[in-house]
């Protein structure tokens, strides 16, 4: 298509210019596109750049919809900042990767990811084949995540207490560097202890439920063994129902229990007027009915996700019955995990089997709402955590956190590994690829030597997010890691701006953070690099008019 593009007529005036592609696509290919892409994830890099570690800054993210966000999480950040080039979504992705499979370090992968890109941009502008730069790094991670899993602490197979504190000291790590650090102790405890409620084998995260309520200090956020939720809207003759009980049994519906009028537009002939009478009695003694069926039962609690009517409301409280209508479904859910009930659908032939139990229920005020709380469950493989704060972002961001720390120590009991943290086990990688560069023959040495760079960007981040000199630090820890015996525990130390054995100091990472963060960013790297031509549909673009192209006239 260069002959055609250099005149209308083509060679010689008789061929026709050759139009492969739609009006008005854009097409950029070869080095400048590689280059251009890799600049656009750069971009995106230096807007979390700053969030990264214990001093990291917060962002405030404003959408068009006035919703305002306060977070540290990157990949929250990279979810709301609705990235439209497309290379550089992949950095969402694989932010939103390590949220799903692990939970935390997502700013640590995004991060990785970038500069791992930047190392590779020179190469790429000296004429270097993509495909050369992917196979090293490839290799690169390979090598890194074998020295990882060597190097990990196993913290597995200690009693009870020891194992515990583990727990406590990983989930105070992952809170470090966010909002509530300055309460990470106590909610290490707490987020340790809702872990810990949980059942063993699944440990389902929709197990724990996470309330809000503005209101209050941090401090006043407490941990339910069971299960709490707000309480449901309400009708007239709610106040008269009792609203505390021991051993209560419970009911859960999914029944309305309200007057049901005729749903189509039923005919009825009658020849007496007598006879109409029967007909709307017949509601009455349906409702009637359903009630009488629940009261039988001999539940004190009765709990429903559709609604309960004013009459259904009276007739409970006349009866010493607590209820509630119009429950959320993940709520009615877990409590029914909690007190080993089953969910009904119907109020025919309610048998024992089916009514949950527990060992306390009652309805208390918490900040401006009232929690309808179920606790000493007997089968509770379920917890709630109720969080207080001062503002509804600041709140918002407390339950990222906590989620985050969850998470993590979700994970560290699955997989009982741990490696130190703090940039201490980047450094160690680093030394460990350069070391082993030297013995590859050929380009791969230097492409090997470019991750072991790019993976120094964890500490000397951490450094500069703390405001410390950050070549100061980095030329202390490289020389610690090449000489010292035990220096590959060593790390930078953000409240002193030193050094120090992040292990001992209990800045510990569960090792499957790093192993995904690895290989996620070592992924999203060889995917960009590997796109060398970008098609730019017009229709794809919605553009006004895409079909007016020439045939459009």
């Amino acid at each position: 298509a260069a002959m055609a593009a250099m005149a209308p007529g083509g060679f010689m005036g008789l061929q026709p210019p050759i139009i492969l592609l739609k009006d008005g696509t854009d097409v950029s290919q070869g080095k400048a596109q590689l280059v251009s892409n890799i600049n656009a994830c750069l971009a995106v890099v230096d807007a979390v750049r700053t969030t990264l570690g214990p001093r990291g800054m917060d962002k405030l993210v404003h959408d068009d919809k006035g919703n305002t966000t306060i977070s540290n999480d990157g990949a929250t950040i990279m979810r709301l900042l609705e990235i439209v080039h497309p290379a550089a979504k992949t950095l969402t992705d694989i932010a939103r990767s390590q949220d799903s499979e692990v939970g935390d370090g997502t700013t640590t992968v995004v991060i990785l990811a970038g500069e791992l890109l930047r190392e590779a941009k020179g190469f790429v502008e000296d004429n270097v084949h993509p495909r050369t730069i992917i196979r090293s790094f490839r290799r690169a991670c390979e090598l890194a995540t074998a020295k990882i899993q060597e190097l990990s602490i196993p913290i597995g197979g200690r009693d009870a207490a020891e194992g515990r504190e583990m727990l406590r000291k990983c989930a105070m790590t992952s809170m470090n560097s966010k909002l509530v650090s300055g309460e990470r102790e106590f909610f290490g405890d707490m987020v340790v202890d809702a872990v810990g409620s949980l059942d063993q084998e699944t440990l389902d995260l929709k197990m724990i439920g996470i309330k809000k309520v503005t209101g209050g200090t941090l401090r006043d956020s407490f941990l339910v063994q069971g299960v709490a939720f707000k309480k449901t809207f309400s009708y007239a003759g709610f106040e008269q129902q009792p609203k505390h009980f021991l051993n209560p049994k419970i009911l859960l519906l999914n029944v309305e229990l309200e007057l049901k009028s005729e749903k189509e537009n039923a005919e009825i002939r009658i020849d007496d007027p007598s006879q109409y009478q029967a007909i709307v009695d017949a509601e009455w003694s349906i409702i009637y009915e359903k009630l009488e069926r629940c009261v039988e039962s001999g539940a004190q609690v009765v709990l429903s996700r559709l609604a309960i009517g004013d009459l259904a409301t009276q007739y409970f409280a006349d009866r010493g019955i607590f209820c509630a209508g119009r429950v959320p479904d993940d709520d009615l859910q877990r409590v029914a995990r909690a007190t080993g009930g089953v969910v009904q659908t119907s109020v025919n032939d309610l048998i024992p089997e089916v009514l949950g139990a527990c060992g306390e229920f009652q309805e208390k005020q918490v900040g401006h709402e009232r929690f309808n709380l179920f606790t000493g469950c007997p089968e509770a493989k379920t917890a709630t955590m109720v969080l207080r704060g001062g503002a509804e972002q600041f709140c918002e961001e407390a339950h990222r956190s906590l989620h985050d720390a969850i998470m993590i120590v979700r994970r560290a009991i699955k997989n009982a590994a741990v490696v130190p943290g703090g940039g201490a086990i980047d450094m160690e990688l680093s030394k460990y690829l350069r070391s082993h560069s030297r013995t590859v023959a050929g380009k791969e040495q230097l492409f090997i030597n470019a991750f072991a760079k790019a993976l120094e960007v964890i500490p000397r981040q951490l450094c500069e997010n703390a405001g410390i000199d950050s070549t100061d630090v980095l030329n202390k820890l490289r020389q610690l890691h090449a000489t010292a015996e035990g220096g590959s525990r060593m790390g930078v130390d953000v409240s002193s701006g030193g050094v120090m054995d992040t292990f001992a100091a209990f800045v510990w990472e569960p090792a499957l953070v790093k192993l995904n963060a690895l290989a996620a960013a070592t992924e999203a790297a060889c995917l960009i690099l590997s796109v060398d031509e970008t098609v730019r549909n017009p229709a794809s673009e919605g553009a006004p008019g895409g079909g007016m192209g020439r045939g459009g006239m």
